[in-house]
């Protein structure tokens, strides 16, 4: 996990109480001191990394005002990394799991700590002065999610996990229902988008383990002068479903070339084009991609009604993450984007 200066007045955990709970289930470290430091707080969870001897760990949970549901989140992320030990998608290692809100408040899990940096903001050296290097962070971040569209989701344990069967004819009606639990604003572009995804749906795909919030803000990489992915993080949406959808999570957002690649939260310059990551991902999975537009335009819909849930529970005193506050301009941007590309999309209806 990255190393960062713990800020003031960060969230604190009961460390006796983890203590005692991980030394009755004899976790590594077991018998010695036990400090947590808090490493960060994203809008829906928190991460903690855990010390004890020589022995360092991580700790997921929810923030301290849990949002409704989020206990049974935290389950599903723990099912989903431990049927992942073993394989060769990079990720935390699953260690412990507990679902007894007692011990911290909430349900928490225990995973490995991965020593790696977050492409947030500047990049370390030498991919800050290297196009060529941010070229192989763009292939090595579809890398990952052609390995997980490998995995044999049966075999490692995940048979009811998600619903394979009928999953994107579910996609816009689940999240439009999702949205009207917390509807307070019109979003412009969203109904002609969910009106253009009924008719385009692909009659087909291949079932696969699906991250459900890919990109760069999710992942990290090893330190070091070449890029190589160490970790897969944050599968609160995991599932069972289309794994396109994640190729279509990097892809809904990608610069054009004539845009400005180096103002966004990471520095796309030097970076391939949508249409070489397109084609990296069809050579590391065999997948069709003839269809990406409705991917693409589904992307755009379902970020726009899950960041516009988080954006009404911080509008109507919900939620105390003020990050939350940014979501609701690009809830617009993203309804306006799937939009656009719907009306100009030249996919065949499947009606």
């Amino acid at each position: 996990m990255p190393a960062q200066t713990e800020p003031e007045h960060a969230p604190q955990i009961d460390t006796a109480a983890l203590r005692r709970w991980m030394d009755e289930r004899k976790l590594p470290g077991s018998g010695e001191a036990l400090s947590a430091r808090f490493i960060s707080g994203g809008a829906s969870n928190e991460i903690f990394e855990l010390t004890r001897g020589e022995v360092k760990l991580a700790l997921r949970k929810p923030p301290a005002q849990v949002p409704k549901g989020r206990n049974d989140i935290m389950l599903r992320e723990y099912r989903v990394i431990e049927a992942l030990n073993g394989t060769n998608v990079p990720h935390p290692e699953g260690i412990a799991v507990c679902d007894d809100t007692s011990v911290l408040g909430a349900c928490f899990y225990i995973m490995g700590h991965i020593d790696g940096w977050t492409p947030m903001g500047e990049l370390p050296s030498p991919f800050r002065e290297s196009p060529e290097l941010r070229r192989d962070m763009a292939f090595e971040l579809v890398e990952g999610i052609a390995r997980l569209a490998r995995v044999d989701w049966r075999a490692a344990g995940l048979e009811g996990f998600g619903k394979p069967d009928g999953f994107l004819e579910r996609q816009v009606n689940r999240w439009l229902a999702h949205l009207e639990r917390v509807k307070f604003r019109d979003i412009p572009g969203l109904a002609e988008a969910a009106a253009w995804l009924r008719t385009h749906t692909p009659r087909s795909f291949t079932p696969g383990i699906i991250h459900g919030d890919y990109q760069f803000a999710n992942v990290m990489f090893h330190h070091g002068d070449q890029a190589r992915l160490a970790a897969l993080v944050d599968w609160e949406m995991a599932t069972v479903g289309d794994p396109l959808l994640d190729l279509a999570w990097i892809l809904m957002t990608w610069p054009d070339p004539d845009e400005d690649r180096s103002s966004g939260y990471v520095d796309f310059t030097g970076m391939p084009s949508r249409e070489e990551l397109m084609d990296y991902y069809a050579r590391r999975t065999g997948l069709p991609l003839d269809a990406m537009d409705y991917y693409i335009v589904l992307a755009r819909f379902k970020m726009a009604c899950v960041l516009e849930a988080g954006y009404a529970r911080y509008v109507q005193g919900g939620a105390d993450n003020p990050k939350m506050a940014l979501f609701g301009d690009v809830v617009l941007d993203m309804a306006a984007r799937a939009a656009e590309l719907s009306e100009r999309s030249d996919l065949a209806s499947t009606v």
